[in-house]
């Protein structure tokens, strides 16, 4: 992950950079800037996937700066260091993914820096573009594993299942994990997914059945996959009539 500082104050860059030396990984520190408008211009000439961003640096402020790199066509991510917490509220609504309070920990910079590997929506939205051709056929899934990205056709997807702050991608060859709400998976791919549950997509291609448990639950039948998924009372009407349709019953 290529990191970036972004601080007025010397001894706060030390700070963070001493702290990435002591996490190790693969946290590699490729810039330092003193101004907004220099962090702009070093995340306009260098890869770079995020920047640490200190939020009062006049004359202008990390604000400002989050927001023009926020315009920017495959934009880092950005965490924002403050001394003042109240300012939180603001940073997240500039974008922020994080922000921390000096004087920072160790800790809380590593938990800061695992949500970063979580891709931000234009980077996925530029992988996704990298295919040319037949859009509808060849796109895909991707996100962030181990530092890198991972990525899946969507045709080999076979549910999408919201599991606490993550979506469970299923697809032929194992599993994903997705930082994003099914609702946008749902609004993007409506085509191919079908929601059965209020947490689960499932590949209209791949529902082929339906069955009722003892209890009289019902449950979905996936063509290639033996999990069952269970269909809520809200969405049965709909799976039924799309069973039906593809029947011509």
């Amino acid at each position: 992950m290529n990191i970036l500082i972004a601080d007025d104050e010397q001894l706060a860059r030390a700070r963070l950079r001493s702290l990435l030396l002591e996490l190790g990984g693969d946290y590699r520190l490729v810039g330092e800037a003193g101004d907004g408008d220099s962090a702009v211009r070093l995340c306009h000439s260098q890869p770079v996937d995020l920047v640490l961003m200190d939020i009062r640096m006049p004359p202008g402020s990390g604000l400002e700066a989050a927001a023009r790199i926020a315009a920017m066509e495959t934009p880092p991510a950005v965490v924002f260091v403050t001394a003042f917490d109240q300012h939180a509220v603001e940073a997240f609504e500039r974008g922020a993914i994080d922000y921390l309070v000096k004087p920072v920990r160790a800790e809380r910079l590593r938990q800061a820096l695992e949500r970063a590997r979580a891709l931000t929506r234009p980077q996925l939205q530029a992988l996704n573009a990298l295919e040319s051709g037949d859009a509808d056929q060849r796109e895909r899934i991707c996100t962030s594993y181990r530092g890198g990205v991972e990525c899946v056709d969507l045709e080999n997807v076979i549910y999408f299942q919201a599991e606490q702050k993550y979506v469970v991608v299923r697809h032929q060859g194992g599993r994903l994990l997705l930082e994003e709400s099914l609702k946008n998976l749902e609004t993007r791919h409506a085509k191919r997914f079908i929601r059965i549950h209020r947490n689960a997509l499932v590949a209209r291609r791949r529902l082929c059945g339906i069955n009722k448990t003892p209890d009289g639950r019902h449950q979905a039948r996936l063509r290639g996959c033996d999990d069952l998924l269970e269909i809520s009372r809200r969405h049965l009407a709909e799976v039924r009539a799309f069973l039906r349709g593809k029947t011509g019953h």
